[in-house]
């Protein structure tokens, strides 16, 4: 079942702050204009004068909306250096100000309008946006049972490719596995267009997720024709939403914090009915 407050939680994400307005600005027009995409609304106005963290900020957050395992050690460690303990909060920023643009994107080309748009913002500098998206935020959308389990695994698997998400990567669901889910047809995500085990609604769906990830601006007709036949809108919104969940993995993955909880192999998870990650 769709969960109703998901619109306002996508509002309510796009209020929250680094705690810094001038910094959320910065991070807000980069981000837009890394993926062509409308800005989120900005706190405040710019000076043209930048600070040497302001320098470091841009470019780290153009990297992670371009391509995020083009993040290395070199501009993480300038980045960790400049931020220091709001480290982790700026990036949760510049997550919302990458993906929520794109959400809409996808949602207009499906016909879904722009769930959770306002027309005045009532900005936030006092909450912290990490615990609203990944504690709130992710697991609503977990929580969604629209879509089968087998597509779910599908998108988040074609997500963590792309991201080079070493945790991702090596995880398996259970209830996927459970549905018919199995390594063969997970090897054959990579070149999906070709792949025999793929039903056409998979492709669809992995063909919005590439559309999404690389070229969300220009998602083309035939793209979200695909979505539209083979989901509901339900469900299209949960393939949309799902995107966005499985990319909250490019904040570890431009932290370095990506690692596998295996040395060999794949490790069993399953999501709980509160949308909680349950290793087994």
């Amino acid at each position: 079942m769709t969960d109703l407050a998901l619109p306002g939680q996508l509002a309510t994400l796009v209020a929250l702050s680094s705690g810094d307005s001038r910094a959320d600005t910065l991070i807000r027009l980069t981000c837009g204009r890394t993926v062509s995409l409308p800005l989120l609304p900005s706190p405040v106005d710019l000076v043209d004068d930048r600070s040497e963290e302001d320098l470091v900020l841009v470019a780290f957050a153009e990297q992670f909306a371009a391509d995020v395992t083009g993040i290395g050690d070199n501009q993480r460690s300038c980045f960790v250096r400049a931020f220091g303990d709001r480290a982790f909060r700026t990036v949760v920023a510049i997550f919302i100000a990458d993906f929520v643009p794109r959400v809409w994107a996808g949602c207009e080309a499906l016909g879904l309008g722009r769930p959770g748009v306002v027309g005045d913002v009532a900005f936030d500098r006092n909450t912290d946006p990490v615990d609203t998206l990944l504690n709130d935020f992710v697991p609503a959308v977990a929580r969604l049972r629209e879509l089968d389990a087998v597509t779910t695994e599908l998108v988040r698997l074609r997500g963590a490719e792309a991201h080079n998400c070493r945790l991702c990567k090596s995880l398996r669901e259970r209830h996927a596995l459970d549905e018919g889910g199995s390594e063969e047809i997970y090897r054959q995500i990579a070149d999906y267009e070709t792949a025999e085990s793929l039903s056409d609604a998979h492709k669809a769906a992995l063909r919005y997720v590439d559309a999404l990830i690389w070229t969300p601006s220009r998602i083309e007709p035939d793209v979200a024709h695909g979505v539209r036949e083979h989901f509901s809108e339900e469900q299209a919104f949960e393939l949309t939403l799902d995107v966005m969940r499985n990319a909250t993995n490019k904040i570890a993955v431009s932290l370095g914090a990506d690692a596998p909880r295996v040395a060999d192999g794949t490790e069993c998870y399953e999501i709980d009915e509160s949308g909680q990650t349950i290793f087994a």
